[in-house]
């Protein structure tokens, strides 16, 4: 299954991507993507040897795809359980190339990918959770038509400052209503 919305497509992980995964995310100590994506927590690097043997929980799964533009690979959409027995589902996004933050492929790769989750999964809300550092996740997200449903503040703390966790969501009928517009 893919899916392609103006020229972003997003899909699942194949093995000939797993080369060009591993250099985004492992290969090296401080990639710029990871100053976004909780950078409270503490990247690891890994041989590209190590990151094969974890390649059955990548390639072609359910809940971690890719997103390209032109053919390359930029990033990735996911999905985690907060609480599978209630369908609490939570989405990610990460654009990896900083040439590509900033014009709109994360606002269409998490388009397609909230479609996508309401569609296949009998949901009644999907959710993501960030830091209040990260103020373009924040505008995506209410771009898109997600609430903030909470702020959990100061608990986030990263080069000497405290930062807020921000919980946002969106309701099945909410994302039917804001796709009518």
């Amino acid at each position: 299954m893919t899916y392609t919305l103006d020229g972003v497509t997003i899909r699942p992980i194949k093995e000939e991507d797993l080369q060009r995964m591993w250099e985004f995310t492992f290969k090296q100590e401080n990639p710029e993507w990871k100053k976004w994506d909780a950078p409270y927590y503490e990247h690891v690097t890994m041989t590209y040897e190590a990151f094969l043997e974890q390649k059955d929980q990548i390639v072609e799964v359910k809940d971690y795809w890719a997103i390209e533009v032109g053919g390359e690979l930029i990033g990735m959409v996911s999905y985690y359980w907060e609480h599978q027995p209630s369908l609490w589902l939570e989405m990610g996004i990460l654009i990896y190339e900083p040439k590509y933050w900033s014009g709109g492929y994360g606002t269409k790769a998490l388009t397609m990918w909230i479609d996508h989750l309401f569609n296949e999964m009998p949901l009644v809300r999907v959710g993501l959770t960030t830091w209040s550092g990260n103020k373009r996740m924040i505008r995506v997200a209410e771009k898109l038509g997600l609430t903030m449903e909470a702020r959990i503040r100061k608990v986030r703390y990263w080069n000497g400052v405290y930062y807020d966790s921000i919980r946002m969501g969106m309701l099945r009928e909410e994302w039917e209503a804001h796709k009518a517009k």
